[in-house]
């Protein structure tokens, strides 16, 4: 087992790539901030399968954060998931310092219109500007032939492909199916601010969206009616602090009043201060979400 290659700076990506590219070998490209968990490890697979090189970037943007959140103690652990990335055959992590990818004077920022008008574009004000800008520069300094995000971030993932294609940036965005525990819960490193008494409730949210996504798949498509059962599914944990639960057009991440393309039923909702999201596909009949991978009804 070789050690992956750690690269820290701009120049060195630059370097490091260089021969790759030369040769005509797919870069693939998996984004994280670190702490990484199976449901990472599952989108550097997917790259490994269909690309030469893998990169993976290691940095906690604190573009993306706001006011009171959680960025001093987000979790950090470097060389756990360097070590976790090895035996998988990963090229090179990307781990710059904030100096490297916002330099003083910076002063340039991206954003998308309208995906981000509602979920958490609505509920964490700036924090797609900081997603939209880190994402661009990283596309442009890794220029990857493909990038892997996942599924439980799903208007992220919508948002970075529309801003690939608005840019005309020639990466293949794939969004991966959530990975979740057994009992449901969907993988993020935030689940590790779970005390125990509190991991064990909260499952509780996929269970609520699961139960919209039964009524659904028995015929109903009104999507007032589904996003009520979705919340009288929440509200029999009161632990669980609704921020929001939305219907929305997977296109578009506009609201539907009837599901008659495909959907994405979201939450957000916070458990003594550990915010947690995810959300389930709602795909009628003959229809299917393009480009996302064994992202079916279920």
């Amino acid at each position: 087992m070789r050690a992956v290659r750690r690269l820290v700076t701009v120049e060195e990506v630059r370097s490091a790539l260089r021969a790759a590219r030369a040769g005509g070998r797919r870069v693939g490209f998996v984004p994280t901030m670190g702490a990484l968990h199976a449901g990472h490890l599952a989108l550097v697979r997917a790259s490994l399968a269909e690309c030469d090189v893998t990169v993976v970037s290691i940095f906690v943007n604190p573009a993306q954060f706001g006011p009171g959140m959680d960025l001093e103690r987000y979790p950090r652990d470097l060389a756990g998931d360097e070590a976790q990335l090895a035996p998988l055959g990963v090229d090179f992590t990307f781990a710059p310092a904030v100096g490297e990818m916002y330099p003083p004077g910076f002063a340039t920022w991206v954003e998308v219109e309208g995906l981000t008008d509602l979920l958490d574009g609505a509920s964490r004000p700036g924090y797609f500007r900081g997603i939209c800008t880190v994402v661009s520069k990283l596309f442009q300094i890794v220029q990857p032939d493909a990038a892997f995000f996942g599924q439980k971030d799903i208007q992220q993932a919508v948002v970075i492909r529309r801003l690939a294609r608005d840019l005309d940036l020639s990466i293949d965005v794939r969004i991966e199916e959530t990975v979740r525990a057994p009992d449901g819960l969907a993988l993020s490193s935030r689940n590790a601010y779970l005390a125990p008494a509190d991991r064990a409730l909260a499952p509780a949210l996929y269970r609520a969206l699961a139960d919209a996504r039964a009524l659904f798949e028995a015929g109903e498509r009104d999507a007032r009616a589904l996003v009520a059962r979705a919340r009288a599914g929440l509200a029999r944990t009161p632990e669980l602090a609704v921020d929001y639960v939305e219907l929305v057009a997977l296109a578009s991440m506009q609201r539907l009043e009837r599901v008659d393309e495909p959907a994405c039923l979201a939450a957000a909702v916070l458990l003594r201060g550990t915010r947690l999201i995810d959300n389930l596909l709602l795909l009628p009949p003959g229809t299917q979400a393009p480009g996302m991978r064994g992202a079916g009804a279920r």
